[in-house]
């Protein structure tokens, strides 16, 4: 019997999950919520952008009415609403959808992916109490904070015999990214004297904080403070990406650290190195290969060096990066509405496998 799901946010994450709702068997698309009045009564298919043929139609109209799309009674809401601008609208929506007794999976709140460590006591404790009520749970993720920083490391390093340090790598050309909300965020095409919010003391340390600490959670370290850094490289004269204009002398490349450390070390890495053009910051590492890749070293016995490369047959790196997250929330919901109530994480779900996605080459697509 297909799981009932509703869908909340249809950015470039959401839209892609939606897709896999709408095409996916194993699930019954009973709403979408969407935040853009030009959206609202359109039809979930045209909502899905480069993930689903336009023409698709599903008879279902969009709302911008949370409680119109908790009265479809679905059994999860796929929760892609933007969250890092405008985190305590998301929180009160997932404890809303919690308290209703319906189960959440998404790419935000991030905060949620793993708070412990990282949010207030008492923020958490909420969270969980409204979860216990309504006998729900929620389980957010995406890829970089995300299967990247889980997943992949935890896989190596589960076959270890020493770990001494974890180093997890995004590198890639923001070039293509159209989320123009996200580059603000960070700082791009913005003059190097303003400090964006995502550089602002203390928030690179809760963005992937999370990450840091169910890192830390799973192999069983003892972080004693988590600590940050940045470089940032102006644009050398004016040029385009998909959000407008790079202006000269804004910034073009921006690499970022975050450390969780133990007795003065560096035990787990989390390492940014996000350039708007290929040929800016040389001496920085380069994309495995293409214009972006991801990496994840564990240094032990034995030691690893792996290298993930994105793609799509639906667009570069970026799509395909998003394409990933948008698979691990959708892949995820089962497991989700299947575990105790309460915030869930990677270490407490079982291997989310990709069971009955094989298609033959023949039968996809494009």
């Amino acid at each position: 019997m297909a799981i009932r799901v509703a869908h909340v946010g249809t950015g470039n994450v959401g839209g892609l999950a939606l897709a896999q709702l709408i095409t996916n068997p194993a699930f019954e698309l009973t709403g979408v919520c969407v935040s853009s009045p030009e959206k609202v009564g359109r039809d979930a298919g045209e909502l899905c952008g480069v993930g689903l043929d336009s023409s698709v139609t599903t008879g279902i109209a969009a709302v911008n009415d949370l409680d119109a799309l908790l009265a479809t009674q679905p059994e999860c809401v796929v929760y892609c609403a933007m969250g890092d601008t405008r985190l305590p609208d998301a929180m009160a929506d997932v404890m809303r959808i919690l308290a209703a007794g319906v189960n959440v999976v998404g790419s935000s709140p991030g905060l949620l992916q793993y708070p412990w460590g990282v949010m207030p006591e008492k923020y958490i404790a909420r969270v969980e109490n409204v979860a216990q009520q309504g006998n729900s749970s929620i389980f957010i993720t995406g890829v970089d904070p995300g299967f990247i920083n889980d997943l992949i490391p935890f896989a190596l390093a589960g076959t270890c015999q020493r770990i001494e340090a974890v180093r997890c790598m995004e590198i890639h050309d923001y070039a293509s990214y159209n989320g123009a909300e996200v580059m603000h965020y960070m700082g791009f095409a913005r003059p190097l004297d303003e400090i964006p919010m995502l550089l602002q003391p203390g928030v690179l340390s809760i963005a992937w904080g999370t990450a840091i600490r169910q890192l830390a959670a799973g192999l069983g370290i003892e972080i004693d403070e988590i600590t940050e850094s940045y470089q940032r490289e102006p644009a050398p004269e004016d040029f385009d990406i998909a959000v407008g204009r790079v202006a000269k002398g804004t910034l073009a490349v921006l690499q970022f650290e975050i450390r969780g450390m133990v007795n003065g070390r560096p035990a787990i890495v989390i390492e940014h190195i996000t350039r708007l053009r290929p040929d800016l910051r040389p001496d920085l590492r380069q994309p495995a290969a293409g214009t972006g890749s991801y990496r994840v070293e564990i240094t032990g016995e034995p030691s690893y060096a792996v290298d993930i490369v994105p793609s799509s047959r639906k667009g570069d790196h970026n799509h395909a990066a998003i394409a990933g997250a948008a698979g691990r929330i959708v892949n995820s919901i089962s497991d989700v509405i299947a575990a105790p109530p309460g915030i869930r994480s990677t270490l407490d779900l079982p291997l989310v496998t990709g069971k009955g996605l094989y298609t033959p080459n023949d039968l996809v697509v494009t």
